[in-house]
């Protein structure tokens, strides 16, 4: 039996149209979908923050349609580049579905972003799917409106593909929320259900809690990353630093690694990663400890303690441009730390989550860690982001993940 939404069609208060100085835009005209406060010269017509309003630039030429904030220094973000497109159910419907079929032609399906918000062309959303259950976290003020409506559309979308979601929860608690003027909010779209959902990964059984986990409970981000470690550990001693769930210890463990430990200083992510080793039969070989990664790492190699295989998945040392420079010394730090723990002719997995930490960035800063521990690099591959997380070349923001594996050689 078909489920039929009955979708809200947003109409503009009073055609209000933001006006852009000469010169600005530079976002938008490159392909984007920002424009900032900063950018504009007037704003005509009525309107309540979260409205569709028209953007032109400077001379009058129509840019787009989007929604306004005033709390937000992204004073708007563009749905549409037709000003004459309504954006109704039909419109949000063709952006789910090419989100959904972009999935199907390059990841596993299973477990996967469905929707990234500016790289899918819906700013403010995002939709993860574990296995019969969606997560949705909304960001903005514009896009509040329209969750109820989008998660229908979207499980609408999967039924037609057979794929019955049994639920959906939000988890709409980030911190961006407040400078929306949003408060954070968590709970179910619909019904209840059991919000600890079991996901296969690369042949790696986790446990996830979509209530309590990171983000939306779960990294998908780095599902390919741990699927390239695996070739490397098979009947190798593996150290897997800040491990959280233990997911690339788990993928070391699953691809026959002698012995792995992983290391993160939450008691909570310890025991999750202890109950995922016994999920996948791997407690014999993958263990947990929960310790301050910085602080541990100088202690194994006070201790003489060698590994194969060091894996470095720290979180954000920087979420904003300002603090690139003292996140360039925590990389830095992190890096030497794990070096001088690989053996001669061993292999150091190390990446950096943050937009604001480039790839230039990163390979210069790992470059100098080297060089500090007297080592040499012989690059295996560089990597970023999971194809479901797909990087919007017109939205620099879109790319934050960037992953190297090196060969560690002694200078010899």
């Amino acid at each position: 039996m078909t489920n039929y939404i009955v979708f809200k069609e947003e109409k503009l208060l009073s055609n209000a149209v933001v006006t852009l100085k000469k010169g600005e835009g530079r976002t938008i005209k490159a392909g984007g979908a920002w424009v900032f406060n900063n950018e504009i010269e007037t704003i005509t017509g009525r309107f309540h923050n979260g409205d569709l309003v028209i953007v032109h630039d400077f001379d009058g030429y129509p840019m787009g349609k989007g929604y306004i904030n005033q709390n937000s220094k992204i004073r708007v973000r563009l749905l549409t580049r037709h000003v004459n497109q309504e954006i109704d159910e039909s419109f949000f419907q063709m952006r789910l579905q090419n989100a959904w079929n972009y999935r199907k032609d390059t990841v596993d399906t299973s477990s996967c972003r469905l929707v990234f918000g500016e790289a899918d062309f819906l700013p403010g959303i995002v939709i993860d799917k574990y296995e019969d259950v969606l997560v949705m976290e909304c960001l903005t003020l514009g896009m509040e409106r329209y969750k109820e409506q989008l998660a229908n559309l979207m499980k609408q979308i999967l039924q037609k593909d057979g794929i019955q979601i049994r639920g959906v929860y939000e988890r709409s608690d980030a911190k961006e929320r407040e400078k929306e003027g949003l408060s954070r909010v968590k709970g179910f779209i619909g019904a209840e259900f059991d919000t600890n959902v079991e996901i296969t990964e690369n042949g790696v059984r986790y446990m996830v809690d979509v209530v309590n986990g990171q983000k939306t409970g779960f990294f998908l981000d780095q599902k390919y990353n741990r699927l390239a470690i695996q070739k490397l550990c098979k009947g190798k001693r593996v150290l897997d630093c800040f491990t959280h769930m233990g997911t690339f210890a788990l993928n070391a463990g699953i691809a026959g690694a002698s012995e792995v430990t992983g290391l993160d200083i939450s008691e909570f992510a310890v025991e999750q990663a202890t109950e995922n080793a016994k999920r996948n039969s791997l407690s014999d070989t993958v263990t947990f400890r929960a310790a301050n990664v910085l602080d541990e790492l100088p202690k194994l190699a006070a201790a003489g303690e060698k590994y194969d295989v060091v894996i470095l998945d720290p979180p954000a040392f920087t979420k904003s441009r300002q603090a690139t420079k003292n996140a360039i010394k925590g990389y830095r730090e992190i890096n030497m730390k794990g070096l001088k723990l690989v053996k001669d002719g061993g292999y150091l997995a190390t990446c950096s989550c943050s937009h604001f930490m480039t790839q230039e960035l990163l390979a210069k800063t790992i470059r100098e860690a080297a060089r500090a521990t007297h080592k040499r690099l012989r690059q295996v591959e560089f990597r970023t982001q999971a194809a479901d997380h797909p990087i919007l070349w017109a939205a620099e923001e879109s790319y934050y993940l960037k992953f190297f594996i090196f060969q560690v050689v002694d200078e010899k």
